[in-house]
């Protein structure tokens, strides 16, 4: 598979424990929501860097209102959210909408760190 078709991981209530909580790479969940504009304005984003860091890094998205009892426990207040999650714990985050190189560089830093 080439990096452009690697895909980001569509968590869920039910598969979050599993993908990012039992990892053993370093995670990045985007908590987002459909009606969200910054959340689409960062799609292709979180997709490029789904491409990019496979096999180093899990890349997931968690549509907050599909999925309320993780958004609940992940008290997600604004979206987006972006958290950074290693060895199951949230490490760093980012609110609102940022550029490519931050979450690249946080991700380089979970993953190197």
């Amino acid at each position: 598979m080439s990096a452009t078709e690697a895909k980001y991981i569509t968590l869920t209530d039910a598969n979050f424990n599993q993908e990012v909580l039992q990892s053993n790479v370093p995670v990045l969940v985007d908590c987002w929501a459909t009606w969200c504009g910054p959340c689409r304005m960062i799609a292709p984003i979180i997709e490029e860097l789904a491409g990019e860091y496979a096999g180093k890094a899990k890349i997931g998205k968690l549509e907050v209102e599909e999925n309320p009892a993780v958004s609940a426990q992940l008290n997600v207040q604004s979206i987006p959210t972006i958290l950074f999650y290693k060895n199951g714990k949230v490490v760093d985050q980012v609110v609102g909408a940022v550029p490519k190189k931050v979450l690249a560089g946080k991700l380089d830093a979970q993953i190197k760190g």
